[in-house]
């Protein structure tokens, strides 16, 4: 078999694939003999080879078969133990050698754009700071670090970036993976004796991103490596951008030299989604499903109702929509109120408010304007100590955390401390009109 034959099968491969996977994963593979009903592919990395294996070596061998080969099975090897690849009437078209662009990693989401991020203002200065660095000039900060609960758009946002840059800039060498996956090839280098491979690989791109970072905490020889990749880069200049599950100097496990390094860049908090930001994120998701169900009708209030009920993740409530459009477009009848509720019901019971005592903090600090570090630090003067007392008032009316609970999450206070904020409240409710309103807003945000 040609490599001209290989490159049809390659085209039909695109299609099952997709495009993302396609140019990661299949493009990069050459193919060096076709002997006795296996067929041998040389690959950059034992990793890339690992990778394709799990995931593509049946579509690969069902297309190849397809096409009329006589294939058994397909192997992989890197490509100075591969066998001399047969001579070939039309090269395998690459726009550049393997080693000097096509860096493999986690392939990218095509529908996570910056386009298709809605942007509030939970969320407006983590989008600011990745748009700026997606625009690929000069790095003002390094790295950016991104932090948030699930379904906030970290991810989102590092797949924008990633699209952005190779938009822009297709030279740069661009590598996305989660921090699971640079673990996994760490641990695959030290088994292959292939450590200088692997150092060589991570230090040759120019942007490095690494999502959810918080899992390579405690992991001693991994964080050793990560900590030396991430001064190398920094030294030549070279752009990161991290995210993880909360703030560097929050994950536990993590060491303190680590710790310092991701603090030293722009370190941005992705807020939990306020009812604005989710009803615009319905609206988006609304239009997006009425290129698919063109003769669904949505009733006036149905997604106002979504967004308030659904407020701790985004995933969750585009979940409930994409189940809401599927089930009216199923049984034929318009989405209304009473739809939603029969149709969701199981989500919706799971939503009715589960407040936490971080998020009831995050809004008084918001509400009063004063940082989330000194909700919870010593600091007594009143503009700070009344919001902090309303807090604990609504961490007791609104959780069911005892009060020795409330007063970790507070500092580490004591809970006579809490009784107290809670009796000085409930006394200052009933001749303070203005705190008792702030108190009756409070409510209503949190609980939707």
């Amino acid at each position: 078999m040609t490599n001209e034959g290989w490159v049809e099968i390659r085209e039909d491969l695109r299609k099952r694939v997709g495009k993302d996977n396609y140019v990661t994963w299949i493009e990069p593979l050459k193919l060096s003999g076709l002997t006795n009903g296996v067929a041998s592919f040389a690959v950059p990395t034992s990793f890339f080879g690992d990778w394709v294996k799990r995931n593509f070596a049946e579509h690969i061998l069902n297309h190849m078969n397809r096409a009329g080969k006589e294939v058994e099975r397909v192997e992989f090897a890197t490509e100075r133990n591969a066998a001399p690849q047969p001579a070939a009437t039309t090269a395998a078209p690459r726009k550049k050698p393997i080693e000097d662009k096509d860096v493999p990693g986690a392939p990218l989401d095509s529908r996570f754009t910056f386009d298709s991020f809605v942007v509030g203002k939970p969320n407006e200065l983590a989008h600011a700071a990745a748009r700026r660095m997606a625009e690929g000039g000069p790095v003002t900060f390094n790295p950016l670090f991104l932090y948030g609960g699930v379904g906030l758009g970290k991810t989102h946002l590092m797949h924008a970036i990633a699209h952005e840059l190779q938009t822009r800039q297709p030279e740069l060498r661009v590598l996305y993976l989660s921090a699971e996956q640079f673990m996994y090839r760490f641990v695959q280098a030290l088994r292959e004796r292939q450590i200088m491979d692997f150092k060589e690989l991570f230090r040759s791109v120019d942007v490095l991103m690494v999502d959810d970072v918080q899992f390579i905490a405690g992991k001693d020889s991994t964080q050793e490596e990560f900590f030396h990749t991430f001064n190398a880069l920094v030294d030549q200049n070279k752009q990161i951008v991290i995210s993880a599950d909360c703030a560097p100097g929050e994950i536990k496990g993590l060491e303190e030299r680590i710790k310092s390094r991701l603090q030293c860049g722009l370190v941005v908090d992705l807020h939990p989604t306020d009812y604005e930001l989710r009803l615009g994120i319905l609206q988006q998701k609304v239009e997006f499903y009425h290129t698919q169900y063109r003769d669904l009708k949505i009733a006036p209030g149905v997604l106002e109702f979504l967004a308030h009920r659904i407020s701790t993740n985004v995933r969750v409530l585009e979940g409930a929509l994409t189940r809401l459009f599927a089930f009216a477009s199923l049984v034929g009848r318009e989405i209304t109120l009473d739809l939603t509720q029969d149709c969701l019901a199981d989500i919706l019971r799971a939503s009715d408010r589960k407040v936490t005592i971080e998020e009831i903090q995050r809004k008084v600090s918001e509400h009063y304007n004063i940082r989330l570090s000194d909700m919870i630090g010593p600091k007594r003067v009143r503009t700070i100590a009344r919001p902090r007392q309303i807090a604990m008032y609504l961490s007791k009316q609104l959780t069911s955390r005892s009060l020795p609970d409330i007063g970790r999450r507070f500092g580490g206070r004591d809970h006579t401390t809490i009784m107290h904020g809670v009796r000085k409240i409930e006394e200052l409710m009933t001749g303070d009109s203005q705190l008792s309103d702030d108190l009756q807003m409070l409510k209503r945000l949190l609980q939707g």
